[in-house]
């Protein structure tokens, strides 16, 4: 008689602990990558905070001037030089933006809150021109341009949020 063949023992534990190690490393790879996903869209949100605070507060501080000036308690050449400051400041807080690394979702946002920074200067220019002639359609012209600009920032802070929840911009 002839002996059988047993069939051959896979070795059932060391492929268990060897799947089992596989599955926790992906769990802790996978948490990881979410957790900097999470840290990255943080420190790009206080950016970008910082740079909006930055922005109000240039804006405020040249409007407490502007209303000065249209009270008659600022002269003309001293309002075109806080003018040209504010400008200046202004433009130098555009190249900001383009410094963050912004995830994905918040590139939209992002791209609006640039346009809104860019028709800011834009309506602020106008307004120098007003302040030069005097001329109240240039005045109108500017008050569109920074109505339009009020827009752009609404549209951003809207897709900022969209993309914080997670939704569709």
């Amino acid at each position: 008689m002839r002996r059988k063949k047993a069939p051959s023992k896979i070795p059932v534990m060391p492929i268990a602990i060897g799947s089992g190690v596989v599955i926790v490393a992906i769990v802790i790879l996978v948490n990881y990558y979410l957790d900097q996903t999470t840290l990255s869209g943080q420190r790009f949100g206080d950016q970008l905070a910082q740079i909006q605070s930055d922005l109000k507060n240039e804006t405020q501080s040249f409007d407490q001037h502007l209303t000065q000036y249209k009270n008659g308690q600022i002269s003309k050449d001293q309002m075109l030089k806080i003018t040209d400051e504010h400008i200046l400041a202004v433009k130098n807080i555009l190249p900001r933006y383009e410094d963050l690394k912004a995830p994905d979702a918040f590139k939209p946002s992002l791209q609006l809150f640039m346009l809104s920074t860019e028709t800011q200067i834009e309506s602020d220019q106008t307004l120098r021109d007003w302040v030069v002639t005097g001329d109240n359609a240039t005045s109108a012209k500017s008050d569109q341009l920074l109505q339009q600009s009020f827009q752009y920032e609404m549209n951003a802070l809207q897709s900022y949020e969209s993309a914080k929840t997670g939704g569709s911009q």
